[in-house]
Order: structure tokens, then C-alpha cells, then sequence
């Protein structure tokens, strides 16, 4: 069974971004980015900054696919991409797309139905490598009972409003902790996974 992976930064105050979305109020050192996010997690970056970092060739290490909402998705159409992770399998969960014709992009399978269901059946798959969950909150939110683990970038900001890390209903969900990374900036990487039973 493969893993569904909720990688995604946050500030100490639990938001992933800003109200209108933002997420350039997260500092990211130099140590950071050559060390996680190329380093470790290359898979997570989009297709146009692993070209800018010359890491285009560089073989996926965690994931082969990747599912997002349509907010998560918005800012790459908004700069005329309509395929940020080509190095991925690309699923978008979202109604409106959908209203407006067909996908943006070939490689973009939008997701109109129960997003669980197409979750189980991407989970029950054959292959080594899981699935990469981008966000956003409420598709986190509804896809709570279906991760299997979370990587949460955790930056030394406080930022007092914005898009919460899940949104979702009250209950409580148990992971427990498996790694703590630091950096000299302060920025923190704490890895989880679902507690079985």
C-alpha cells in the first residue's frame, strides 16, 4: 500500500499561508534549500524551480504523485504553468475547473468526484514511491483519515492569520513523531506517521 504524504510548511502560529494565500512570508536559507528541499525532497519542488536549481534530472526520491486543490494550483495557472510538477503524475481536486472546460493541461487529471475514493485507488496501486498531498487545508481536511504521514516544514514566523493547516471538523487524529531536523535559521522539519489501531 502506498503512503499519502501531507508535505507542507507552516508558521509557529499554524497557518500555511497568508489570507490571500501568499507563502513568501516563510524565510528559506541557503543551508535549507540545498540541504531539504533539493537535498531531500527535490520531488516537492515544481518543475520550473528544479530547472532554475539545474536539479531537472534529479530522480524522484519520496514521490510519484501529486494531488492538490484547485486554490493550491491557482498561482502556477496564474503565471501561465499549467503543469507544475511535470515530473509528476499531476491530479487537481476541483469543481470549477471542470465548469470551465476540460483540464488546463494533458498532463493535469482533474478530480470531480469523491476525492477519497480516487485517494484509495491511488494508494492501492503497485510502485515504491507514494503520493505527494500539496495542500490545501480543506482538501487535507476532508483526506484526514486517508494520511499516512506528514512533513511539516515548520518556519520561525508568526504570521496571525491565514489558511490553518487543516480544515476540517473537530476529532482527533494520532501520529506519532519519527524525526526532528533543524536549521541554523530556525526552521524545523518534523516528520509523522498515522498511529495504526
Amino acid at each position: 500500500m502506498r503512503k499519502l504524504t501531507y508535505y507542507v510548511g507552516m508558521s509557529l502560529d499554524g497557518f500555511i499561508a497568508a489570507p490571500d494565500h501568499a507563502v513568501d512570508a516563510y524565510p528559506v536559507s541557503e543551508e535549507f534549500l540545498k540541504d531539504f528541499l533539493l537535498g531531500e525532497y527535490p520531488d516537492c519542488l515544481p518543475t520550473h524551480i528544479r530547472r532554475h536549481f539545474d536539479a531537472d534530472d534529479v530522480p524522484n526520491k519520496h514521490f510519484d504523485t501529486m494531488l492538490q486543490g484547485r486554490t493550491t494550483y491557482q498561482p502556477a495557472l496564474d503565471i501561465g504553468i499549467t503543469s507544475p510538477y511535470a515530473h509528476l503524475r499531476q491530479y487537481v481536486v476541483s469543481r470549477s475547473l471542470t465548469d470551465a472546460g476540460p483540464s488546463p493541461s494533458p498532463d493535469v487529471q482533474l478530480v470531480t468526484g469523491d476525492v477519497v475514493t480516487k485517494v484509495r485507488e491511488l494508494k492501492a496501486e503497485d510502485g515504491e514511491l507514494g503520493i505527494y498531498l500539496a495542500g490545501g487545508a480543506n482538501l487535507a481536511g476532508q483526506l484526514i483519515d486517508e494520511i499516512d504521514e506528514i512533513v511539516l516544514k515548520v518556519y520561525p514566523v508568526v504570521i496571525g492569520d491565514g489558511i490553518r493547516l487543516f480544515s476540517t471538523e473537530f476529532g482527533v487524529h494520532s501520529f506519532s513523531l519519527d524525526s526532528t531536523r533543524g536549521y541554523a535559521n530556525g526552521t524545523l522539519v518534523l516528520t509523522y506517521s498515522r498511529l495504526k489501531g
